[in-house]
């Protein structure tokens, strides 16, 4: 195994991993039977309408995760994590128990409070899920760790749902319960080789009022704007795939003409999709959280949704076919492959989208509240998605077809992502950067652990081209505040990057004086703000490939704030379109060609009193090597 696969072998990760994975898998595995049971035998059950009885079901599982997700926060933050699983497991069999008394006592009610039960089980593993990850996983395992849960989920939801309903078709309706207790016995004995996760608020007191603790842990949300942003995105996108999925039956049926298999091709479809897309982030975003990727996902999410709806046959031609078609008449039928090719792009980019948001979510919020975080953003999730199905009820009933309603929700994709990436520039920077970066160079990283974590730290480099800001932000995950001659600063394009990065501009003092001063202050207040601040010391870039002398302006930053000093050197540039090699840079586009390899190395920080000119040069020269 290589990559994010190599979690799979490691007793960090792997029986949790398993653990959540097969109870997606028992969630859906009972929800889904019970569904078709009332469906198909809803006279022997009650004498509502089996319409209602499925919606109802699906309301029942939903609720608790309003009323109890505030509760469940505060558990995880409160005690382990890993004993919170094992008892939430220990949950699991008693509801499946129940759920077999229910079956055997042929009583609704039983059966309907054991899927709230069911749904409460969730609520409460909802926050240990995302929270633990980050107390098992190191930094640059997250994105890895996430995208294997993610398409893990997907997986499970789908096996669940098809398991599900072929027992429901099997004979006596225990078959489901007794299916259910062996999966969540399991599940617990997976649980137990969950590694300890300590509370990292033990003393904290639980508050049982949800609406209070629901909006308290809201505030704990809002304190980090971007954390706050990104959780509102995962509630659109759950809101949004749900809109889809919810679709499914009604889009096969009376848009496709298809039949009840059909449903379960477009749901495997979607769900490889989502698996995918998942996985591959890891490798798009090299380890690192990369928000940039979140963009990406926002504009394939649009554009596939677009075309889903413009691929989709009209209500016309179902009036050629007799009767349903099943999966291979379909697959002949023009058109049908481009449908599902939308719904694996779907997948795909959802992918993109929702594992770099959840990765950023566990790494900025505060670990002491991360829980709780984690329990408002389920909140939230759910909100979205009953408001969304509310929404779609109303406009189908209004008339709407379901390929409009997809073109609707698609176009409506569009404008929440502009809003949110207007609100949090760094969305849409990382992207930029990201797809410059990415379409022209491969970029290799070596050393960049020695940048820290957290708090404020100066980064110094060569300068060799003038996108040596974008190849730098590309490879480091936190905000780098660079200062750059004013010139470089003003280039077309490149400065809404800068700008947008919170850039500092600086001039020489013979040319702006005020504007120097200004810069030094700027440079002054991030560091004491604990932001990383990045300068090319030689004070431009370089005319014959050599690393220049350093200016002293290095060493005024340090005496007005001494700081910890990264030295970094970039490898490759030289000679490309950006350089200045043979010319002017800029002069001859893609000039080596698109592709080709720089590398940005990383030394060990010093500390401030050590750091002068010359030492940062010799350093910096050394890092870089022969390769210029």
């Amino acid at each position: 195994m290589s990559g994010q696969f190599k979690l799979l072998q490691e007793r960090r990760f792997l029986p949790f991993f398993g653990t959540q994975f097969l109870g997606a898998f028992n969630d859906n595995l009972f929800k889904n039977a019970l569904v078709v049971l009332l469906t198909f035998q809803a006279a022997s059950w009650t004498s509502l309408d089996p319409g209602i009885l499925a919606n109802l079901a699906a309301g029942i599982f939903i609720l608790p995760f309003f009323i109890f997700s505030a509760t469940a926060g505060q558990l995880a933050d409160k005690y382990d994590k890993a004993r919170l699983a094992r008892l939430v497991k220990v949950l699991e069999m008693a509801i499946m128990a129940l759920a077999g008394a229910g079956f055997v006592l042929h009583s609704l009610p039983v059966l309907l409070f054991a899927l709230f039960l069911l749904g409460c089980h969730s609520t409460l593993f909802g926050p240990v899920k995302y929270a633990i990850l980050p107390q098992h996983l190191h930094p640059d395992e997250l994105v890895g760790g996430n995208a294997l849960v993610e398409a893990g989920t997907f997986v499970a939801i789908l096996v669940g749902t098809l398991a599900g309903g072929l027992l429901a078709g099997a004979g006596h309706p225990l078959w489901v319960a007794g299916a259910g207790l062996a999966v969540a016995l399991l599940g617990y004995l997976t649980s137990r080789g969950i590694p300890a996760a300590p509370a990292p608020e033990p003393d904290l007191a639980i508050n049982l009022n949800p609406f209070s603790e629901t909006w308290r842990n809201v505030g704990f949300a809002r304190e980090n704007r971007t954390v706050f942003l990104s959780i509102l995105g995962i509630s659109w996108f759950w809101l949004y795939g749900a809109l889809f999925l919810a679709q499914f039956p009604a889009y096969a049926k009376n848009v496709l003409g298809g039949s009840e298999t059909t449903v379960t091709l477009l749901l495997a479809t979607f769900t490889v999709g989502i698996g995918l897309g998942s996985l591959l982030c890891e490798r798009l975003s090299a380890k690192q959280v990369e928000i940039g990727l979140v963009p990406f996902g926002s504009i394939g999410l649009t554009l596939f949704g677009l075309d889903l709806a413009w691929a989709s046959p009209d209500a016309l031609s179902l009036a050629s076919h007799a009767a349903p078609l099943g999966v291979a008449e379909l697959l002949a039928v023009p058109g049908t492959w481009r449908v599902l090719i939308d719904l694996m792009l779907l997948g795909v980019f959802g992918g993109f989208f929702i594992v770099p948001l959840y990765a950023l979510v566990q790494l900025r919020s505060a670990p002491g509240h991360r829980a709780r975080i984690i329990a408002a953003n389920n909140i939230l999730n759910a909100l979205f998605m009953v408001a969304g199905a509310l929404g779609a009820a109303a406009l189908l009933g209004a008339g709407l077809s379901i390929p409009r309603l997809f073109a609707l929700a698609a176009a409506i994709n569009a404008a929440v992502a502009l809003y949110i990436y207007r609100l949090v520039p760094e969305f849409l920077l990382r992207f930029i950067v990201w797809m410059l970066v990415h379409t022209v160079y491969r970029l290799e990283k070596r050393g960049l652990e020695h940048i820290p974590a957290e708090g404020p730290a100066l980064l110094v480099c060569n300068h060799v081209s003038f996108v040596d800001a974008l190849v730098i932000m590309a490879a480091c995950p936190r905000p780098i505040r660079f200062v750059m001659d004013h010139r470089i600063f003003k280039v077309p394009v490149l400065n809404f990057v800068f700008r947008t990065s919170g850039a500092i501009p600086i001039a020489p003092e013979k040319e702006d004086a005020a504007l120097k001063e200004q810069a030094f202050a700027q440079v002054a207040e991030a560091l004491a703000a604990g932001e990383l601040v990045g300068i090319f010391p030689e004070g431009g870039i370089t005319a014959n490939g050599e690393i220049g002398p350093f200016r002293p302006g290095t060493a005024r930053i340090l005496r007005d704030t001494p700081v910890p000093v990264v030295p970094l050197a970039l490898q490759g540039l030289w000679g490309s379109t950006f350089s200045r090699k043979d010319g002017p840079a800029m002069s001859r586009p893609l000039r080596r060609g698109l592709f080709s390899r720089i590398a940005l190395v990383g030394g060990a920080a010093l500390p401030a009193e050590q750091a002068s000119p010359d030492v940062l040069r010799d350093k910096v020269v050394e890092l870089r090597g022969a390769r210029a």
